[in-house]
């Protein structure tokens, strides 16, 4: 009775010969890999250098600015300084740094190209709809499945993990990018064009402005999704937060990994409260200019 229950028709696939395939691309392109990794460790490491000759007070206090300026309450901004000092309290500033840096690095990347090709697909509906399963694929896809193909090409390391950072946390800014032109009042962009204004003018005057609440909500989104990562990240060599909590795993100290586990919800927190704050504060200047 086993042909009711399993499927008749298999499709044997030569995984041997793909995987083969995928390495001897790396290996016949390896320079030009080499390249783009030395590229990105470097951006990391600059990151991480700036970060490192910050003064921590410094830092705390440029927390508390942002808090209490973004969310236009004083406790906001104690709140989160007092957050931030936990982290170095704990010993982990350092670590916090590196993966600040690895975060800062994939994020910066994954904007220059989510909003770019956001803002095309906004203006096609053929390109928007041929889009959607590669942007379902990506988000969808289990994370572990992207660190096989960025080890293959840049090896272990920092460049891998932006990498792999990079093509998880794009999706939301791609997706809100687009959604936020394509949802902007028809009338408004109606009466730009008929004031005679060009596709660019229309664009960078009237439908990214009107979008920016949407748009920010796809920046902020990819940020949190670069900072899921951490943790995953570390399995190819990234250092930070992530590695501590990998370490605590394989050596079963559970104290080492709640302390380098709370750093990272802390870290998570402090990013996603600054920016929304940040964000809300532009979006209500605006408001008043108009």
């Amino acid at each position: 009775m086993n042909w009711l229950f399993d499927f008749p028709f298999i499709i044997r696939i030569n995984t041997n010969a793909i995987d083969r395939a995928v390495r001897s691309f790396a290996a016949d392109h390896a320079a030009f890999f080499d390249g783009i990794k030395a590229g990105l460790t470097n951006f990391v490491g600059a990151i991480n250098w700036l970060l490192n000759h910050i003064p921590w007070f410094v830092l705390v206090v440029l927390v508390f600015f942002l808090g209490w300026k973004g969310h236009k309450r004083l406790r906001s901004g104690i709140a989160y300084s007092i957050l931030l000092c936990i982290i170095g309290m704990l010993g982990l500033w350092g670590l916090m740094n590196l993966t600040l840096s690895i975060v800062l690095a994939g994020v910066t990347i994954a904007l220059l190209l989510g909003l770019p090709v956001g803002v095309l697909l906004s203006g096609s509906d053929r390109a928007n709809q041929a889009a959607r399963p590669v942007l379902d694929m990506m988000q969808t896809m289990p994370v572990f499945v992207y660190l096989i193909p960025a080890v293959i090409f840049f090896g272990m390391g920092s460049a891998s993990a932006v990498i792999a950072t990079v093509i998880y946390a794009m999706v939301p800014v791609v997706r809100l990018t687009s959604l936020g032109i394509r949802q902007v009042d028809a009338e408004v962009v109606e009466a730009a064009r008929s004031f005679g204004s060009t596709k660019s003018q229309m664009l960078f005057k009237v439908q990214v402005p009107q979008a920016l609440p949407t748009i920010m909500a796809g920046i902020n989104q990819t940020l949190m999704m670069a900072m899921s990562m951490v943790v995953t990240c570390s399995m190819i060599g990234a250092r930070g937060l992530g590695n501590e909590v990998l370490i605590a795993v394989n050596r079963i100290e559970i104290s080492r990994g709640f302390m380098a586990g709370s750093s990272v919800v802390i870290l998570a927190i402090l990013l996603d409260r600054l920016t929304q704050g940040w964000f809300s504060g532009r979006k209500n200047a605006g408001d008043e200019q108009q």
